[in-house]
C-alpha cells in the first residue's frame, strides 16, 4: 500500500497587503515593498470559530457615554492647535519625523507639563538610558515628582512598569526599540513592531491610557514598519524641520478626534522647544529700503495664514545654457512660471540665469506663492522694485491668467493685521466688502498687468 505524504511547506505572508509565498523573498510580488514579508503563525482553520462572550453589551449610540473620551489639555497649546483640543484619554497617538528633529524632546516637554497638572505620567525610554534622559530634563526644565522613568527594550518589563506605575500619559520612545520574546525576529521588524504596537494600544484601550508612540522614519520621509501601524493608532502626526533653521512644524496626517488641516510651530532653543504662536516674522526679512527681486506672498499652512518672502536674482549668462536654482519653491513650477513671464510679458529670460527662494527655510509648495514667484523674478529682471507694504497672492496659469486661491479672506486679513497697505489678487476672485480692510486690493486677470505693478514702483 502506497504512503501518502502530505507536505506542510511554511507560508510568508506580505505585511502591507497581504499577498502569500511558500518561499521568503526580500520584496512583496504584489505590492513591490521591501522587507514586508516574513513568516506567517498557524492560522486557524476556516469556519471553527465559535461565538464567545462579550465584556460589554451593544447598546444604543445615543446612551453611550462620552465623558470619558473628553480631550485633555496637553500644557502646550500648540500641540492643542494641532489635536483639535487636547490629548483624549485612552487615544494613541504615532509621532514620527527625521533623526534629531527634537521628538524626543517634544514629548518629553508634554510629559512633564501632564506631570505638572498632577496626572500621573509613565516615560519609557528604548533609546537612551534612564540617566541620559534625566540630564536633558534637566536641561529643558521638565523635572516633576509625577514624571516616572523607565528604560527598557523589553515588551513584557513595559507592561509590568504601566501595571505598577498606572498612569494617564504613557511614552514609548520609540516603538521600534522595543521588543517581545514569545516573537521572532529582531526590534524594529515587521513582526515586532507589529506585536509591540497591538499589545501597547490593547492596553491603552483597556486602561483608559493616552499613548504617545514614537516612530522611526525612512528616507522617505514615511514611518518605518509596517503600514498597518498607521492604521491601528489614533493620530499620526509628523514633526518636520531643516537642520539648517531652528523653526519646527508639528502637522496630523491622521487625526481621528479633530481635524488634519493645522499646524504647530515650534522654535528648537538650547532650552528645548518654545512654542512660536505668531511665525509671521520668522519668513520675512528687513530691508532699510525696498530691494529689487522681493515679493511677499501669504501661504496658508493648514488653517494658519503665513506671510513668506520670495525673492529672485537674475545674472546674465552670456554662454552655455541658463541655470535655473530654486530654494524652498517647487522647481518644476517655478519653471513653469519663468515660461509664462517670457512669453506673456516680454521679458527675455533665455540668457539669464534665474535664481529663486523662499525667507527663513519657508517651504511653499502652494500655488497661491505663483503670482509672487513672478513678481519678483520680474523685479530682478527689470531692476524695478516692489513696496514693502505689497503683497501678492494668486495662481499663474500656462494662458497667463491669475485663478482665484482658497481662504482668500483669511488671507487678506492677516496681510492686513501686519500692517500691510496693498495687495494683488485674482480678478475672478470673491473679494471682501469694500472698506472692511485697510488695506488698498488691486485685482488683475492676467501676468500682464504687473508690468503697471512694477512700474509704479521704478527707483
Amino acid at each position: 500500500m502506497a504512503s501518502t505524504k502530505t507536505s506542510s511547506k511554511p507560508a510568508y505572508v506580505c505585511a502591507e497587503c497581504g499577498w502569500t509565498t511558500s518561499k521568503w523573498v526580500g520584496r512583496c510580488g504584489e505590492c513591490q515593498a521591501y522587507g514586508s514579508v516574513d513568516l506567517a503563525g498557524p492560522s486557524a482553520r476556516a469556519g471553527r470559530t465559535s461565538a464567545a462572550p462579550v465584556a460589554v453589551a451593544a447598546r444604543p449610540i445615543t446612551e453611550v457615554p462620552v465623558e470619558s473620551a473628553t480631550s485633555l489639555t496637553s500644557g502646550i497649546g500648540e500641540l492643542d492647535r494641532v489635536l483639535g483640543g487636547g490629548v483624549v484619554p485612552g487615544g494613541v497617538l504615532l509621532l514620527a519625523g527625521e533623526p534629531g528633529v527634537g521628538k524626543s524632546t517634544l514629548l518629553l516637554e508634554l510629559a512633564a507639563q501632564w506631570a505638572k497638572a498632577g496626572r500621573r505620567t509613565l516615560y519609557v525610554s528604548g533609546e537612551e538610558s534612564a540617566a541620559q534622559v534625566r540630564l536633558r530634563a534637566e536641561r529643558t526644565h521638565a523635572l516633576h515628582p509625577e514624571l516616572y522613568l523607565a528604560a527598557e527594550t523589553d515588551l513584557g518589563a513595559l507592561l509590568t512598569h504601566v501595571d505598577t506605575v498606572r498612569p494617564s500619559l504613557l511614552v514609548v520612545d520609540s516603538v521600534q526599540t522595543i521588543g517581545s520574546a514569545d516573537v521572532d525576529g529582531v526590534p524594529g521588524g515587521v513582526t515586532q513592531v507589529r506585536e509591540v504596537a497591538s499589545a501597547v494600544i490593547a492596553r491603552a484601550k483597556t486602561a483608559n491610557i493616552a499613548t504617545l508612540l514614537v516612530g522611526h522614519v525612512t528616507k522617505d520621509g514615511t514611518v518605518a514598519g509596517p503600514r498597518v501601524l498607521e492604521h491601528l493608532v489614533d493620530v499620526v502626526l509628523q514633526f518636520e524641520g531643516d537642520r539648517a533653521s531652528r523653526l519646527r512644524l508639528l502637522r496630523a496626517v491622521k487625526n481621528r478626534f479633530g481635524p488634519v488641516d493645522e499646524i504647530g510651530c515650534f522654535d528648537l532653543a538650547d532650552s528645548g522647544l518654545v512654542e512660536v504662536p505668531d511665525p509671521t516674522g520668522l519668513f520675512v526679512s528687513r530691508h532699510e529700503k525696498p530691494v529689487p527681486g522681493t515679493c511677499l506672498t501669504v501661504t496658508m499652512e493648514g488653517r494658519r495664514p503665513l506671510v513668506a518672502e520670495v525673492q529672485a536674482l537674475t545674472v546674465e549668462n552670456p554662454g552655455g545654457t541658463p541655470r535655473r536654482t530654486s530654494s524652498g519653491l517647487d522647481s518644476s513650477r517655478t519653471a513653469m512660471i519663468l515660461a509664462v513671464l517670457t512669453k506673456h510679458c516680454g521679458a527675455d529670460l533665455s540668457r539669464q540665469d534665474v535664481y529663486t527662494a523662499t525667507v527663513g527655510g519657508a517651504r511653499l509648495h502652494e500655488p497661491s506663492a505663483d503670482l509672487a514667484v513672478l513678481v519678483a523674478t520680474a523685479s530682478a529682471y527689470a531692476g524695478t522694485t516692489v513696496g514693502g507694504g505689497l503683497v501678492a497672492i494668486g495662481e499663474v496659469g500656462l494662458a497667463g491668467e491669475v485663478r482665484p486661491v482658497r481662504h482668500l479672506a483669511e488671507r487678506l486679513r492677516e496681510a492686513a493685521r501686519l500692517g500691510f497697505t496693498e495687495a494683488v489678487v485674482p480678478a475672478a476672485s470673491e473679494l471682501p466688502p469694500a472698506g472692511s480692510l485697510p488695506m488698498r486690493i488691486t485685482p488683475i486677470a492676467d501676468v500682464s498687468s504687473i508690468r503697471s505693478i512694477l512700474g509704479q514702483r521704478k527707483p
